[in-house]
């Protein structure tokens, strides 16, 4: 048995660019419908949702007969976290609110046994389809994908250096804790902080590497694809399923509305 390929991380190297969908549902019910909706790629977040390790094992094998690609952001940039997402066979992970060469330096290692790294060793996980994955410890590597998440001025302002460090594989632009640290909470589209994340993802494509956003905003989103980003998230599901939900009542809420009185 051999080791799995990972699409997601072949597509960025070859400069393809993949449109990924946000999910914040912890369950396995709603990620394995959005897998089937056409995106290359997933965000299992465990950040900023109840998702954790015990939940993301189920998504990651409903997600697993279709053509999408999963990602999983840790709660924070944890060996500990990192190792127990990646034993039970995450091979993308975007690490959240790396500020310095050290914290990507770390999230890298975290990834990688020793001597090259800190992952402890385990055998009999998922990862290696429990033994079955010939020369798994020295392999895993090639096919793990390390993104990091740079969402604040200052991390800006050392972009270039945190892009750089060796087994970053891409660089995600967090929109809405850029635009809390430029003092404008929430407003992801204030000029400043559109200014900032366009700035941004010019300076990683003059630099050759991989460059990474979420927005709701189709126009944004399209522009974005236009300056390179190569893993572009369009949507969250929460905000679907209330925005959708939200347009359904009031539609009939309105139809009500227009009755004869009883």
């Amino acid at each position: 048995m051999d080791l799995p390929v990972n699409h997601f991380k072949r597509a960025l190297a070859a400069r393809q660019p993949q449109l990924g969908l946000w999910c914040t549902l912890p369950g396995a019910y709603a990620v394995e419908i959005a897998a089937g909706a056409g995106f290359d790629w997933l965000l299992l977040d465990t950040e900023h949702s109840p998702g954790d390790p015990i939940t993301v094992l189920p998504q990651l094998q409903a997600i697993a007969p279709y053509s999408t690609s999963a990602v999983v952001r840790p709660a924070s940039n944890d060996p500990v976290l990192i190792k127990r997402f990646l034993d039970v066979g995450v091979q993308s992970l975007l690490v959240p609110y790396v500020q310095t060469v050290e914290e990507a330096q770390r999230a890298v290692l975290a990834t990688r046994y020793p001597p090259h790294g800190v992952r402890g060793v385990s055998a009999a996980t998922r990862a290696t389809r429990f033994g079955r994955v010939p020369r798994y410890g020295q392999r895993a590597h090639e096919e793990l994908c390390v993104l990091v998440q740079v969402e604040t001025e200052e991390a800006l302002g050392r972009l270039e250096d945190i892009a750089s460090v060796e087994g970053v594989d891409g660089v995600f632009i967090g929109p809405g804790d850029l635009a809390a640290t430029m003092g404008v909470v929430g407003e992801l589209d204030h000029p400043r902080v559109v200014a900032a994340i366009e700035d941004a993802l010019q300076r990683l494509a003059a630099l050759g590497k991989p460059s990474g956003i979420l927005t709701a905003n189709a126009t944004f989103a399209a522009r974005c694809l236009t300056l390179g980003t190569a893993f572009t998230a369009v949507g969250v599901d929460t905000a679907l399923l209330a925005r959708s939900a939200d347009a359904l009542a009031q539609q009939f809420r309105a139809t009500i509305a227009t009755l004869p009185a009883r």
